[in-house]
């Protein structure tokens, strides 16, 4: 079957060919892509297409950048929009769940080791450690505030991250599919999360 041609806006090309790409990996996955193939559903010829992505690596690096930008900012509203409290810092949680589940595609790429995290250019390291700072940053302002405990921060963070990291994989993947079963596993999950790193629970 001949690739479908989605007509994109001039002046848009790169935006149009993220999207397609995005397309493709939901559908495909990841290994289901291919350089060629995008330019063709989008109805550009190489050379147009070569000039925003040298190779099939790069346009997943910049699906990967976008991900991880579009997940600071929602993990940095979740905690500002919740005014930087200890009910903030469950929304942040939810909030990276959620975007997971709703963004599967980026999140693949993002964590599936499609971009060697050795040889990533400037702009994807700086917002991956900017989103992993966002975490860490909460943490510390808790911690500060003395209502979570004065544990290594960054060590917390990783806990933190494998936690709801997990619980994405599982909701991405299809092994959560009751209904409401992604939103009871993270009630319980951050209950558990601030019974454990609250300074509360510290012996007297």
């Amino acid at each position: 079957m001949a690739p479908v041609k989605r007509p994109y806006h001039h002046g848009n090309l790169r935006r149009a060919l993220l999207d397609e790409a995005l397309a493709t990996i939901r559908a495909q996955g990841v290994e289901g892509l291919t350089l060629r193939e995008i330019g063709a559903r989008v109805g550009v010829s190489r050379t147009a297409l070569y000039r925003h992505f040298a190779d099939k690596r790069a346009l997943l690096t910049a699906v990967a950048t976008e991900g991880f930008r579009t997940m600071r900012q929602e993990l940095l509203s979740a905690w500002e929009g919740g005014g930087r409290s200890d009910a903030a810092f469950s929304a942040m949680g939810a909030a990276y769940v959620r975007f997971a589940v709703t963004n599967p595609a980026h999140y693949r790429v993002m964590f599936g080791g499609f971009v060697d995290p050795e040889e990533r250019d400037p702009e994807l390291a700086a917002e991956a450690e900017g989103a992993f700072q966002t975490l860490v940053d909460a943490l510390a302002a808790l911690q500060w505030a003395g209502i979570f405990r004065g544990d290594d921060t960054v060590l917390m963070a990783r806990y933190v991250w494998a936690l709801v990291h997990g619980m994405a994989r599982l909701g991405i993947d299809g092994q959560l599919r009751e209904p409401g079963s992604v939103e009871e596993l993270m009630g319980y999950a951050f209950e558990r999360l601030r019974t454990g790193v609250s300074s509360a629970t510290l012996p007297s």
